[in-house]
């Protein structure tokens, strides 16, 4: 893969998106998390609180984010910081995208940085679930 450079990208362009339908692994993020809460796992305890069915971990869907930004920016790139606000569930078993947009390009002490608004949404749109922004640092072109 031809490593994304500084000079590759402009304000305003869209990264990757990567679409997911949530259901195995929420089991390997609970093992891995060490959050067993049943609503994540369990559609009776989930219907038992209210819920139409199980539901994404938040925290996975940051881990997400966060994947999709360490894959976008290559081997040579550096994720600055991003962070993610958990504002809606995603139901487990139905798609959801993750998403970013680059929202500014500069230079700041000779570091060549991005910002981008990021997020997690479900598939059709019309909710967005886990809001974001990140700034990433990438090499330039040679």
């Amino acid at each position: 893969m031809t490593q994304l450079t500084w000079d590759d990208v402009a304000e305003g362009q869209e990264i990757s998106i990567v679409e997911e339908t949530p259901s195995q692994r929420l089991v390997i993020w609970a093992a891995a998390s060490g959050d067993f809460y049943q609503i994540h796992y369990d559609d009776s305890i989930a219907n038992e609180n209210k819920l139409p069915g199980i539901i994404v971990h938040g925290a996975l869907k940051g881990m997400l984010v966060g994947r999709l930004l360490d894959e976008w920016i290559g081997d040579e790139g550096r994720i600055v910081r991003w962070g993610v606000s958990y504002r809606a569930m995603d139901r487990a078993r139905l798609p959801i995208t993750v998403w970013g947009r680059v929202t500014r390009k500069y230079e700041d002490g000779g570091r060549a940085l991005l910002d981008l608004d990021v997020g997690v949404k479900q598939q059709d749109g019309t909710t967005e679930t886990t809001p974001g922004t990140a700034t990433v640092e990438l090499p330039r072109r040679a």
